[in-house]
């Protein structure tokens, strides 16, 4: 199968594109390496596969620049993970989020529609269940009140999914992940920025009293959801799963967590909670793992030492992280 990954060159991104070489696929990728994070970083994650995929560096924004890559590779199937990503800038930055996410799916989509690709998984995110008061969250509930832009562009992502699988008989999964973590995690996200702060003895920002609770997913366990997502056949036609660890950690026990992988003490900066923070998330899985055979394995003690493992041979390497 010919597939394109957005975000290709990204964390996700990066380990779904060496799953899905590993798998026989022919693979391109779309990636615009902005600044968000530093690219270099974007670039080392696919420097082992570069010389077996092909590479679009193309921004999301350019709705001919979109087409074009679509007209081009012709994929049987479009692995949508670029997206303008994080809570807190998104509420810095409104618009930018409304034409990446919003835009950028839509550019995508319509050019799948001109160009005949029938697949199309779309990664949304736990966001878009806000401030949920039942637990476990179940792909059934109702969405009433999303707290920040970031999870509104992904809410209106699975909209536009659903209107071009109703409108034009595309195959649209829509996966909301719940906090994915492992080698070649964003610096920005909190298992990495913890663990770097330990390691170099400076003090961490820890937002609230710590009692805040996520749901941890491990990797390789996301990318086994992703690969189930494009194989899926099954009916509707436009479906949405959550991906999740599992298992609910909260900020104070996944601190310990990683003082114990790193074998250091956290300085703690306190600070307010942040807005736009959902207090908890708890996927519920029995839909993916009876659809799409996910069955997430690795748990939180095991993920985060590995982790570790992984950052200190980058920087040994005199890499980036």
């Amino acid at each position: 199968m010919k597939v394109l990954v957005t975000g290709g060159a990204g964390f996700i991104g990066s380990h779904t594109t060496e799953r899905l070489l590993h798998d026989g696929h022919e693979v391109a990728i779309l990636d615009c390496f902005n600044d968000y994070y530093n690219p270099a970083i974007k670039r080392a994650n696919i420097r082992a596969v570069l010389d077996r995929i092909q590479v679009f560096e193309d921004d999301l924004r350019d709705g001919a620049a979109v087409d074009r890559v679509i007209s081009t590779f012709k994929p049987d199937a479009v692995i949508h993970l670029a997206a303008r990503a994080g809570v807190r800038p998104s509420i810095e930055q409104p618009e930018l989020y409304i034409d990446t996410n919003i835009k950028g799916t839509f550019y995508l989509l319509e050019a799948c529609r001109k160009h005949g690709c029938k697949r199309f998984v779309f990664a949304s995110s736990s966001s878009v269940y806000g401030v949920n008061k039942k637990v476990p969250f179940a792909e059934d509930d109702a969405i009433l009140q999303t707290i920040s832009p970031y999870a509104m562009t992904k809410m209106a992502g699975e909209q536009i999914c659903s209107n071009y699988s109703q409108l034009y008989a595309i195959r649209t999964v829509c996966l909301r992940f719940f906090t994915v973590y492992g080698p070649r995690q964003r610096p920005d996200l909190a298992i990495s920025k913890f663990t770097r702060a330990i390691e170099d003895g400076k003090p961490i920002d820890k937002y609230g009293a710590g009692h805040t609770k996520r749901d941890y997913t491990f990797i390789s366990d996301i990318v086994d959801g992703i690969i189930g997502a494009m194989e899926f056949n099954g009916e509707p036609l436009c479906s949405i799963y959550n991906l999740g660890g599992s298992q609910t950690v909260s900020l104070n026990d996944l601190i310990t967590t990683i003082e114990t992988a790193v074998g250091g003490k956290a300085v703690i900066n306190q600070m307010d909670e942040q807005p736009g923070d959902v207090p908890l998330t708890s996927a519920d899985v029995s839909k993916a793992t009876r659809d799409l055979k996910f069955r997430p394995t690795t748990h939180i003690e095991e993920g985060v030492p590995k982790f570790v493992e992984w950052f200190r041979q980058m920087r040994a390497e005199g890499n980036v992280v």
